[in-house]
């Protein structure tokens, strides 16, 4: 290993759908934060890990920062700034179509208490006019002293390595804290349920708002056979929710399962059996006892 060695750790930040989840995929070349239009689709902090000959990128991936409604909305929010503690940079991102909002202001205020160097990565340009991109930058800049201001797009690439070389300069000198080919420490359980949650987001669009949750019963090989036997049961807050996942005939649910066996198949190198289930669980994003049973830690608050 070179004696020059860096690694550290990197918060992502920014108010929902700037597109952080689709940085982290860029970067790593592998799905392991589930993309959405939709807001708030991360929910826990999820560590993306970029390994060079010369450096390692650990990515945590936060909640986006918006009001809360709810115990659920308190918990993302409150994860998103407990991040920015721990960690050796901050990447700010917003996105270059919406301009400066109240949201963004609240995150600046935020960060003013934050002593690492933060970079203000504007996503999405390739959805804007280059004309638009410097008053914007102008303006960011105006708002906190960044250590560098990088326009990319996440999902083509574009300037993607660009940022990438300059938070490297950043890096402190350090170990390499996971092996080369390590991408990210969820369990794979966790991720699983990701890819169904991220189904389920896409094909009910504005029915289900964000009240589902995906619980992994089991994951089990067959015997005598390279079939990975995968159960999982999705949670929804109305009986009225149960019926739009499961469609007409449940041909909703099928499409959903299809869809999210074959990332499953992607993510485990093998062929998967799944077996979806809906069950009612009335208000659960407020009752603190299901949040914990769903993965969200008290602790974290």
């Amino acid at each position: 290993m070179n004696d020059n060695f860096r690694s550290g750790f990197i918060a992502i930040i920014g108010r929902p759908n700037v597109g952080k989840s689709t940085f982290m995929n860029q970067v790593l070349g592998q799905k392991i934060a589930i993309m959405s239009d939709k807001p708030q689709t991360t929910r826990n902090k999820i560590q993306g890990v970029y390994t060079t000959d010369h450096s390692q990128f650990v990515f945590i991936d936060t909640p986006g920062i918006h009001k809360p409604k709810h115990r659920l909305g308190d918990f993302m929010v409150q994860s998103s700034i407990n991040a920015l503690n721990e960690v050796d940079l901050v990447m700010f991102m917003v996105n270059a179509k919406e301009g400066f909002g109240r949201g963004d202001q609240f995150i600046i205020d935020k960060l003013k208490n934050v002593n690492q160097p933060i970079f203000l990565v504007i996503n999405k340009i390739d959805e804007v006019h280059p004309d638009e991109l410097l008053p914007m930058i102008e303006e960011y800049k105006n708002k906190l002293n960044f250590q560098e201001i990088i326009p990319i797009s996440a999902l083509n690439g574009n300037n993607v390595n660009r940022l990438l070389e300059v938070m490297e300069g950043h890096l402190p000198e350090g170990p390499q804290f996971y092996p080369e080919d390590h991408i990210t420490d969820h369990p794979e359980r966790f991720i699983i349920s990701e890819l169904v949650r991220e189904k389920v987001l896409h094909h009910t669009r504005e029915e289900i708002p964000h009240s589902i949750a995906v619980v992994i019963e089991g994951i089990q090989g067959q015997e005598n056979s390279d079939v990975i036997d995968v159960q999982a049961t999705i949670i929804v807050e109305r009986k009225s929710q149960k019926g739009i996942i499961i469609g007409k005939q449940g041909q909703m649910l099928r499409q959903i399962g299809s869809e999210a066996r074959k990332d499953i198949e992607n993510l485990l190198g093998s062929k998967v059996y799944l077996e979806l289930w809906v069950k009612v669980q009335k208000d659960w994003r407020n009752k603190m006892h299901q949040l914990r049973d769903f993965g969200y830690n008290e602790d974290d608050y």
